[in-house]
């Protein structure tokens, strides 16, 4: 579940819901989790919404009034077959699952919708994206790294890098419970080319201006790690 919540914060989600209650309630618990949350009341102001937004993951209740979720996810999968679908329904009725299951869907959800049952999907939608690996600061929870995206995130601000600003910075996170020391810096982040302190130094001096937190320390003689 811990992993599920921490890769949701880089997604986003499309919700199509009529009933006002049940939206509402779904929308305030994804909104808390998801980096975007976009809902809709009915079809076409998903595939409105879909169109504009591309969402990562499509949640739509099938019954739903002007364009129902069936029309609207066979919309959707004329032009993607990708983004990771739930449909969500009040009935077991076999005709509108079985179309539904044509849609190449993830899962299907019968209401009443819980936490549980909602984090179960969302998880199953995550693997097919195949998301990667994303790490919360141990130092400061407002900042997480993303490993495939190269990006360091604080609360919903990315913080743009430079290549060795990328290198350091991924050293550092994938040791946050020790000191990176001297030695290892050189050999993960200038590699083959000779780093000078001076080097060394503009590196994360050029990082603590980007921050907006000081995170970074330096252990004269040893190395550096996250505080």
């Amino acid at each position: 579940m811990k992993s599920i919540k921490l890769k949701l914060k880089a997604l986003t989600i499309l919700y199509a819901e009529d009933e006002i209650g049940i939206r509402k309630n779904i929308m305030k618990t994804l909104s808390y989790y998801a980096k975007d949350v976009y809902e809709a009341s009915n079809g076409k102001e998903a595939l409105d919404l879909y169109e504009e937004k591309k969402p990562d993951i499509i949640l739509s209740d099938i019954h739903m009034p002007i364009m129902d979720g069936i029309e609207f996810i066979k919309k959707v999968r004329k032009k993607d077959k990708n983004t990771p679908v739930v449909m969500i329904t009040a009935h077991t009725d076999k005709k509108y699952l079985l179309e539904a299951v044509e849609l190449h869907m993830e899962k299907y959800i019968v209401k009443p919708i819980n936490t549980r049952m909602l984090f179960e999907v969302l998880g199953k939608c995550i693997d097919s994206l195949n998301i990667s690996r994303i790490e919360i600061l141990l130092c400061d929870k407002n900042y997480s790294y993303n490993f495939e995206n190269k990006k360091l995130i604080y609360k919903d601000e990315i913080i743009p890098l430079n290549k060795k600003e990328v290198l350091f910075i991924e050293l550092l996170v994938n040791n946050q419970n020790r000191v990176v020391k001297y030695e290892e810096i050189q050999d993960k982040v200038w590699q083959d080319n000779v780093m000078t302190d001076n080097a060394l130094r503009s590196v994360v001096l050029h990082l603590r201006k980007k921050l907006p937190t000081n995170i970074i320390n330096n252990l004269s003689g040893i190395g550096y790690n996250f505080v």
